[in-house]
């Protein structure tokens, strides 16, 4: 088989339990003495678990769940902030290992990595890709002290099926890798909901016709799946089910969002509070956003409740935007349209912008969320500030540009809280200690 008809060489490294050994380094006599440990904030927090060891996982603990429930679960388990900095730092160390070994390596997140190695048999002198792999993960543990599974095959969809069947935690050796030819075969023992993008509602769609396991609909047939799904979704699943996936490797993934969300200290019903803290938010978020020279064309307000369930809403903007002004503007809008359909009180309150100006921005222009345009002024009253501006106005213009731009040199200068909003400043009615996250 020729170089350019060769199956593609793709690996996917997976820190193992990433957050709990980095912790465990930052503080061997602490943690690192600990066999129950969970990381995500201290006992009495009301944090979220961000991670937590094979030991505590045994007893139910899941990320995502309040330290509060974890601690029910495995009272007896030690509890840590996570150690942001220490993490991407180690994060750095394991992606230059793994750049000595691959032409091509992109982050898919903090702890975990697409190699493509393909054209480099030669280089191994034509060695099998599990031997690779198993090089690649000595070194990274002799050079970190970290440990990574490894999956491979043919497609990054391969790869990501495979790093599961490789974990240490289910008896395996750290590495597994499909044989080129044998994707449709492996596969098909899983559930299509295990398939990556195979969504809920996906997923419900697809059981009501049958359909439930990866071989149900390798036996269905492309044409079936067209009919039941449409012409797109139906030929896109049929492609997946066999392992077909023909996305690249990139060097570089491009950002995709930044975001800002706080976890409050006590739940808050007032909104006033809340408002305050949007715009608390939106100050730290659109400074994120300029510090990576992007401009946003959709911001999304997520809030969750004291019954841990979350909800949205999301605005497609006809102009990007860049200031903390016109951003919490659009990002009050949409929590007062949030708070309109429901009044529970809020555990957390976050800000996301995504669509930047350059990149997706066909997405935009169909509108494919909640309103085209900012919207009417609230019935609450908005004063001279307003919810929005008329549709045919900027949202934002050159002087709040401008503004922003002198605010940045200011706080670069003095620190973030140099120069903070009038609002911020009264701290007579702050809601108490935050469980501040760091941007994405």
């Amino acid at each position: 088989m020729t170089a350019a008809h060769a199956p593609r060489r793709i690996l996917l490294a997976d820190a193992d339990a990433f957050f709990v050994a980095v912790a465990r380094q930052e503080d061997p006599e602490g943690a690192g003495r600990a066999a129950l440990l969970i990381v995500g904030g201290r006992p009495g927090s009301r944090g979220v678990v961000c991670s937590a060891s094979y030991e505590c996982r045994a007893y139910g603990v899941r990320s995502a769940m309040s330290i509060a429930r974890a601690l029910q679960l495995c009272p007896n388990a030690m509890c840590v902030p996570v150690p942001r900095g220490a993490c991407s730092r180690r994060s750095r160390d394991i992606a230059r290992v793994l750049h000595r070994f691959a032409p091509v390596v992109q982050a898919s997140s903090i702890d975990e990595w697409y190699l493509d190695l393909s054209g480099t048999e030669a280089l191994y002198k034509h060695e099998s890709l599990a031997e690779t792999a198993h090089r690649i993960r000595a070194s990274v543990l002799e050079e970190t002290g970290l440990a990574v599974s490894i999956g491979g095959g043919t497609s990054r969809l391969i790869a990501k099926m495979a790093v599961e069947d490789a974990k240490p935690s289910r008896g395996a050796s750290g590495v597994h890798c499909v044989a080129p030819g044998e994707e449709a075969r492996y596969l098909a023992r899983f559930r299509l909901a295990d398939l990556p993008m195979v969504g809920p509602r996906l997923n419900e769609r697809l059981e009501a016709i049958g359909l439930v396991r990866v071989s149900d609909a390798q036996a269905a047939g492309e044409a079936r799946l067209v009919r039941a799904l449409g012409e797109r979704a139906g030929q896109w699943l049929h492609a997946r089910v066999h392992g077909i996936d023909p996305s690249i490797v990139e060097p570089r993934e491009q950002q995709k969002s930044v975001s800002r969300e706080d976890t409050f200290a006590r739940d808050l019903a007032d909104d006033d509070a809340l408002e305050r803290e949007l715009l608390r938010l939106a100050v730290r978020v659109s400074a994120d956003l300029r510090g990576h020279a992007l401009e946003a064309r959709t911001v999304t307000v997520k809030l969750r409740t004291r019954d841990f369930r979350s909800r949205t809403a999301q605005r497609a903007l006809p102009q990007p935007i860049v200031t903390e002004q016109a951003v919490f503007r659009v990002a009050r809008s949409l929590l007062r349209k949030l708070r309109r359909t429901e009044r529970a009180p809020v555990r957390l309150l976050g800000i996301g912008l995504s669509h930047f100006a350059g990149k997706d921005a066909e997405a935009a222009q169909l509108g494919l969320f909640d309103e085209a345009t900012l919207g009417a002024t609230s019935p609450r009253g908005t004063g001279a500030s307003g919810d929005a501006s008329p549709p045919d106005q900027p949202i934002e213009g050159a002087r709040e540009r401008a503004l922003s731009a002198a605010l940045d040199r200011i706080r670069g200068r003095f620190g973030a809280q140099a120069i903070q909003p009038a609002t911020l400043a009264d701290r007579r009615n702050d809601p108490g200690p935050r469980v501040e996250d760091e941007p994405e």
